[in-house]
């Protein structure tokens, strides 16, 4: 096959992409050259469990992070059966991913083949019958049938070992056009952001310890969007402006541009969130805990500057002031509060 005759997915590179790419390139380059072995195993693991928690949550699993830690522990964890299957699934495919080249099929179905073992029949195996994506009662995309999934796959892995795009824009666009496809019946979405993390893996080994799942999880609205979008003008690039912007905020996440100077209350409240079981508070948690009783004061002094400097997050960051709302350590946070310990 010629380079003329490859199929040649459809995109266009915008001044937004190439702003988006400056800001990955630059803040990888600085990416923590300074940390030590130890701490960076502890936030591989850490950052491993919070990719895995975001990508099954994406999915409808329901499994909180200290409960993917007990299973990844070894621990017994109470919970349905088919949401344990699928942690250890994906914390055994997790633990292959260095082993797998992401420009050969034969691996992506061996990774699909462990992902959905025991969850579907024909794990490994692309799909043979009909999928959509439904949104409810209504259907979002009906993907192609399934004859023409092994010549769509063929051609999608030609380009993909063909290209000579920055493997921040080929990861994104296969992850897109691996969606369209759908080529198994179970499992796709679990895939496809698996192997852009693969993809992303063999550029630089810094994105084992960037979840990029998290942040996607935490905008999974946006996502879908992002993907209807791209179905809908017959083009790449609004997935791909998406994609490329969990990756800019998910690497900034965890880059130590500066050592935050933060205040003795921040402080006390990233503690608090490190110690806490589970990792998620509410407000009057935390003001309880910290002994405070100026509901307004703890607001304005404590969790607006911990927001702020993007060291903890909301867990519903759609519904600011609903009465659900809880805080968590943002990768971010994680890191401020490791590097204390050491």
């Amino acid at each position: 096959m010629t380079k003329q005759n490859i199929y040649n997915p459809p995109f266009t590179i915008t001044s937004a992409i190439l702003h988006l790419i400056a800001d990955i390139s630059e803040a990888v380059g600085r990416i923590s050259v300074q940390t030590n072995d130890v701490l960076d195993l502890r936030l591989r693991r850490l950052n491993r469990i919070r990719t895995i928690q975001g990508s099954l949550a994406i999915e409808g699993n329901t499994l909180s992070e200290e409960q993917i830690t007990a299973i990844l522990d070894g621990q017994h964890v109470i919970a349905p059966p088919r949401e344990i299957q699928e942690a250890r699934n994906a914390i055994l495919a997790y633990d292959h991913l260095e082993q797998w080249n992401p420009k050969q099929e034969k691996d992506l179905l061996q990774a699909h083949n462990i992902l959905m073992a025991g969850l579907l029949d024909d794990h490994g195996k692309h799909r043979q019958g009909g999928v959509g994506v439904m949104s409810g009662s209504k259907v979002l995309h009906m993907a192609p049938p399934p004859a023409r999934v092994p010549f769509l796959m063929g051609d999608l892995f030609q380009w993909l070992q063909t290209t000579e795009h920055h493997p921040l824009i080929s990861s994104s666009v296969f992850h897109y056009e691996f969606e369209f496809i759908h080529p198994f019946a179970d499992g796709n979405g679990r895939i496809g952001r698996l192997w852009q993390t693969l993809i992303l893996f063999h550029w630089n080994p810094i994105f084992l310890r960037i979840p990029v799942e998290s942040l996607v999880y935490a905008h999974q609205q946006d996502y879908y969007k992002a993907l209807q979008q791209s179905t809908n003008q017959g083009e790449v690039t609004p997935f791909l402006e998406f994609m490329l912007s969990m990756i800019r905020d998910a690497v900034l996440s965890i880059t130590p541009q500066v050592n935050p100077q933060v205040t003795p209350q921040v402080a006390q409240i990233l503690q608090i969130l490190s110690n806490a079981h589970p990792k998620n508070l509410s407000r009057k948690e935390l003001q309880d805990i910290a002994g405070l009783r100026d509901r307004k004061s703890f607001s304005e002094n404590w969790i607006k500057p911990a927001l702020n400097a993007k060291l903890i997050e909301m867990t519903l960051p759609d519904k600011p002031n609903s009465r659900l709302q809880c805080y968590r350590l943002t990768n971010k946070g994680n890191f401020f509060v490791e590097r204390i310990k050491e």
